[in-house]
């Protein structure tokens, strides 16, 4: 009932590996919780598709979500307000219009045209084609998007008058070794914030993978969601919970967050906005799904990487990494950091890597304009050092060498590696060890960006900047 719901406990502990949007961690000893970037470790990509996507799915599911029409012109957006989600004749039903770019935050952000808020309220004739014309082809500046996203879609949905808003979601948990019922009767805020303020509203139910999600769950979960047991709206609730978790399992989500859940004046239980993720793994057999996947949305790095199945994430620095093994990976750009330097990206080779993806590699760290010194760092075990060394002199004859290289090779092959690379007829700079490659590296960057910074350009031994 109203007002009893703070009263109520979790039905199991928060735990260190509990996960929201992203990945949201217990501070056991302060009770709170806090969200973390996941880590960029390993071949782990889930899909991410726009909020259309995903309530177009949840429909496929018999979960309840209000009216929407995805536009890509104002002209579109007009006419789905005027004639769609109103028709001609009837009194003017208010209308949401949502940018759909690939970032939380929507509302609170600024198009770099001036434009303010990525979700607008459409009350008139002419707003959605206003609104839309504002959004459309232009750059969403967010808290999770500093740089900006492209958006090429709005989506118009009727509005949903609410008498309580909820939050509700489903994702794997490392700690109960499945999916966990994650739910909050104080939706329509960051549930972190609700999390580390009233850790108390939080609660969870571990779903055991092979029985599926249980009667009994769906009933707590509901009450906890501060819904009148016996009411229309919490069993609403409860089919929906259930409805959730068939799409869940059989869409191969990774998660699903609903965030507001609304419970209307009618006793309905309605998705009003909703985060979906899909395992990468499950791509061949959810097919349908990831043909909508959005390039567009994703660093055009990253989608390059992917096409030669190389793990590579961009980050804010400009020394380019290629490294053999996640571990090998994140030590390099480690220890880039301790000499004062800022890896440019994530890139694992792996260790059964071909030429080809070893060239593909070095072109798109050649490519990028951040990257002001390339550092490889190979140690042979699995992956020899002479396919290394042949992957990176193919790419220099094909593109040309417009980076300095700072190199250290170790184990199989190295010998052989390091004839090719002294004979190659471009020249490299070899280090002995990491830490020496490392500061090579750094020092090489810093070169280049105090040049840049006054405009000059820099010439080293065999590259031209």
């Amino acid at each position: 009932q109203p007002g009893k719901h703070n009263t109520l406990r979790p039905q199991t502990p928060i735990t260190k590996s509990t996960m929201f949007s992203s990945k949201i961690t217990s501070v056991l000893g302060r009770k709170a919780l806090q969200r973390t970037a996941a880590p960029a470790v390993g071949a782990i990509r889930n899909l991410n598709v726009h909020e259309y996507l995903s309530m177009e799915l949840m429909n496929a599911h018999q979960i309840a979500t209000p009216a929407g029409h995805v536009a890509s012109t104002p002209d579109e957006a007009e006419h789905i307000f005027q004639n769609i989600l109103n028709k001609p004749g009837e009194p003017l039903k208010d209308a949401v219009i949502k940018a759909q770019v690939l970032s939380g935050g929507r509302g609170l952000g600024t198009f770099k045209n001036g434009f303010k808020g990525g979700v607008q309220m459409v009350t008139k004739p002419g707003q959605a084609k206003d609104f839309a014309a504002s959004m459309l082809g232009e750059e969403l500046v967010t808290k999770q998007a500093p740089n900006g996203i492209i958006c090429n879609k709005v989506f118009l949905m009727e509005r949903m008058y609410m008498r309580r808003e909820m939050y509700l979601s489903i994702l794997m948990d490392r700690a109960s070794q499945g999916p966990l019922l994650v739910g909050s009767p104080r939706g329509g805020t960051a549930i972190e914030d609700i999390a580390k303020s009233n850790p108390e509203v939080i609660f969870t139910e571990p779903i055991d993978i092979v029985e599926g999600i249980q009667q009994d769950q769906c009933e707590r979960m509901a009450t906890n969601l501060g819904l009148e047991a016996g009411s229309p709206s919490h069993e609403n609730a409860i089919t929906l919970m259930k409805n959730l978790y068939s799409m869940f399992t059989q869409c191969d989500c990774t998660q699903v967050e609903v965030n507001p859940l609304a419970e209307t004046p009618e006793g309905d239980v309605v998705v009003c906005d909703a985060k979906v993720n899909f395992d990468s793994n499950a791509e061949y057999r959810q097919s349908s799904i990831f043909d909508k996947r959005d390039f567009t949305q994703e660093d055009s790095r990253e989608v390059e990487a992917s096409k030669y199945d190389l793990n590579y994430i961009g980050l804010d620095g400009n020394i380019g990494c290629m490294v053999n093994g996640a571990g090998l990976a994140m030590s390099t750009m480690d220890i880039i950091q301790l000499k004062g330097g800022a890896p440019a990206n994530f890139l694992d080779v792996g260790g059964g890597a071909t030429e080809d993806q070893v060239q593909k590699a070095f072109e798109i760290l050649n490519a990028d304009p951040n990257v002001h010194a390339i550092l490889v760092n190979i140690f042979g075990g699995i992956m020899r050092c002479d396919v290394i060394a042949s992957g990176i002199i193919n790419a220099a004859k094909e593109i040309g060498i417009r980076k300095p290289i700072v190199i250290r090779l170790q184990g199989t092959n190295v010998n052989e590696a390091k004839t090719m690379i002294e004979g190659c007829g471009f020249k490299m700079i070899i280090a002995e060890d990491l830490e020496d490659a490392a500061e090579k590296a750094v020092g090489v960057a810093e070169i280049v960006a105090q040049a840049d910074k006054i405009q000059v350009g820099v010439k080293f031994d065999g590259f031209q900047l």
